[in-house]
């Protein structure tokens, strides 16, 4: 954003989390006190342009008026900011915050020209990317596969992913993401068509097989004795200040990597000997 204060900002798209950093930016140049919040659910464009005009509790100095949820407002409430924008409240900035929104949208062509325009979508096929930008956020580097395996593992849930992304810098401490971090730290939770495991297995693809076969798992499968997984709470933590297990040296102890790799073979065997079965 330009150093001076524009009287309108509209901050939008489904980068969720660029967002809200962009609206804490904006809200930090001003004092706690000159922060007014409104939900466009329960305000409209008259309200908002009602709250722009009226005086601060200081009467004085500069203030930001921000209303989130902006994409639900209508053709009238777009007409009222467009009339309020041929004369802004001096010392007054409105913060518009969207979910997704069209770069042609009326809201927008209202706001162009009086004050800045920020859209910032992430389309699912560049889901993965935008993970390895975020990895770079935290001063970490990351395969390409791993920030693939995490969004397959994940799904498109930004925030979450923001969150995954954020636990597994932490953990990295400053060394390079692997496939394996992310199968070591990342908990599969996204919805996978039941024929991933079928295509994974016909194709050969352990890895696949495998990735496959946790999203399918179970619920309370990792406490199933029959299962050869020890329950997760029971599992010690394992952290980038340990390097030596995470490497895999505690192969007598039956943990890190070979452990890892001895559950996962047997995951692999319990997912061919099931897809064989129902062949059958």
């Amino acid at each position: 954003m330009a150093d001076e204060l524009q009287p309108v900002y509209l901050i939008a798209g489904s980068d969720r989390p660029k967002v809200d950093r962009a609206v804490a930016r904006l809200r930090a140049r001003f004092e706690p006190d000159a922060v007014e919040l409104h939900d466009a659910a329960a305000t409209s464009g008259d309200d908002a342009v009602a709250a722009c005009n009226a005086l601060g509790l200081f009467g004085a100095g500069t203030r930001v008026v921000v209303v989130e949820g902006v994409e639900a407002w209508k053709a009238a409430d777009v007409k009222a900011l467009a009339v309020y924008l041929k004369s802004p409240a001096p010392g007054t900035t409105l913060a518009l915050v969207a979910g997704e929104l069209k770069k042609d949208a009326p809201l927008a062509k209202a706001v162009t020209g009086h004050g800045s325009v920020l859209l910032w979508d992430v389309t699912a096929k560049g889901v993965p990317r935008w993970i390895g930008e975020q990895f770079k956020l935290h001063g970490v580097a990351a395969d390409a596969s791993a920030c693939r395996l995490m969004a397959e593992l994940v799904g498109d849930d930004l925030y979450e992913l923001a969150g995954e992304v954020e636990k597994v810098s932490t953990w990295a401490n400053g060394a390079t993401v692997t496939d394996a971090d992310i199968e070591l730290l990342v908990t599969p939770r996204a919805e996978s068509p039941p024929w991933n495991l079928t295509d994974a297995w016909g194709a050969r693809d352990v890895g696949g097989v495998l990735r496959a076969a946790r999203s399918h798992r179970r619920p309370g499968v990792e406490n199933d004795p029959a299962s050869g997984r020890e329950p997760d709470e029971a599992r010690p933590e394992r952290t980038r200040g340990e390097p030596a297990r995470r490497r895999g040296s505690d192969v007598a102890g039956g943990g890190g990597a070979a452990g890892d790799e001895a559950v996962s073979g047997a995951e692999a065997l319990r997912a061919g000997s099931e897809f064989q079965r129902r062949r059958a």
